[in-house]
C-alpha cells in the first residue's frame, strides 16, 4: 500500500471550507481516501482530517505549506501535515508496573503501532529486563526530591538524542514539571487508572472500592500542567459489583489501562485526533 498524506484542520466554521479544501487537492490531482469532519456548533469550530493517496499527488511536500497557506489565510486555519509513511519516535516513561509497558512493546514487534520506539526510561529498574526482551535500550534515571529538575534535564537531553516525536507514560509515577511538559506540548499522553474526571489523582482504584461504585475505568489523556485535566483521548469501562474485592479492581482495571492506552496511542500515530477547547475530535 503507498504512502498517504494526512491533513488535520481546525478553524472558525463557515461555509466553503470543506469545497475549499477538496478543491485544492483536486488541482493537484489527489486522490482523497477518507475525510471526516465535525463542526462544533457552540464554540463555531470546524474541525476536520482528510488522508489522500501520496502516488499521484502532484505536489511535493517541501512546496504543501507555500501552496496552501492562501487557502488557510482565507479561512484563519491551524493545520498540520503528516505522512503515513513516516514513522514517529516514541519514547515509553515507566515505573515499576509493567503492564502497560509490556503491551506495548508486544502490538509494536507484532506490527500493530506504526512507530519507532528509540528508548524507554524509567525512575525504577525493574522493567530494564522487559525492554532487553525486545532489544530496545533502557535508561534508568532515579527521580528524588530534591533532585528532580536535574532527572528531568537527564530525561531532555536522552529525548534530544534520540529525536523522539512523543512520549508515553505507561504508568510512569511522577508528576512532570510544567517546564519538562512545556518541551513536548499535547505530544505526552498519559493513563490513569480511573474514569475521569472521577477519582484523578492518586489511589484511584482504592477510592472506588471505597466508595462502593459499580463501574471502574481507565482515561488516556494528553498531560497538561493541571494534573489528570488533559484533554481525553480514549476512555473505556467494566463493571464490576460487591463481590469485587479491591485487588479484584486493580486486575479487572489494569486490563483496561493496557487496552485503552493502546487504543490513544494507535490514534496519535495515526493522526486521528484534533485538540481544542481543551477537548479532543477523535476521527475514525
Amino acid at each position: 500500500m503507498s504512502s498517504t498524506s494526512i491533513l488535520l484542520v481546525s478553524c472558525p466554521d463557515r461555509k466553503g471550507l470543506v469545497a475549499a479544501i477538496a478543491n485544492f487537492l483536486l488541482s493537484y490531482n489527489a486522490n482523497i481516501l477518507h475525510a471526516d469532519q465535525h463542526q462544533d456548533a457552540e464554540t463555531g469550530t470546524f474541525l476536520m482530517r482528510v488522508e489522500w493517496d501520496g502516488s499521484q499527488f502532484d505536489l511535493p511536500p517541501e512546496a504543501f505549506e507555500a501552496a496552501f497557506t492562501p487557502v488557510a489565510s482565507e479561512f484563519n486555519m491551524s493545520w498540520k501535515l503528516s505522512h503515513s509513511g513516516i514513522k514517529p519516535r516514541m519514547a515509553i516513561f515507566v515505573s515499576r508496573y509493567d503492564h502497560c509497558l509490556a503491551d506495548l512493546l508486544y502490538r509494536y514487534q507484532a506490527g500493530e503501532l506504526h512507530c519507532e520506539i528509540p528508548i524507554i526510561i524509567s525512575n525504577h529498574a525493574d522493567t530494564r529486563w522487559l525492554a532487553e526482551a525486545y532489544r530496545i535500550p533502557f535508561q534508568h534515571i532515579p527521580v528524588h526530591r530534591d533532585s528532580k529538575q536535574e532527572a528531568e534535564a537527564t530525561q531532555l537531553a536522552i529525548l534530544r538524542r534520540h529525536h523522539v516525536d512523543f512520549i508515553v507514560l505507561a504508568r510512569y509515577m511522577q508528576v512532570l514539571s510544567a517546564d519538562f511538559i512545556r518541551h513536548y506540548p499535547n505530544r505526552i499522553i498519559n493513563i490513569h487508572h480511573s474514569f475521569l474526571p472521577a477519582f484523578h489523582g492518586a489511589r484511584p482504584y482504592h477510592r472506588a472500592y471505597e466508595r462502593g461504585v459499580k463501574l471502574i475505568g481507565a482515561t488516556s489523556h494528553y498531560v497538561t500542567e493541571v494534573l489528570d485535566d488533559g484533554p481525553i483521548i480514549e476512555q473505556d469501562v467494566v463493571r464490576i459489583s460487591h463481590r469485587d474485592d479491591l485487588d479484584d479492581l486493580i486486575r479487572r482495571g489494569g486490563d483496561l489501562e493496557k487496552i485503552v492506552l493502546s487504543r490513544a496511542v494507535r490514534l496519535h500515530i495515526e493522526h486521528r485526533v484534533l485538540l481544542y477547547a481543551n477537548k479532543t475530535v477523535v476521527f475514525d
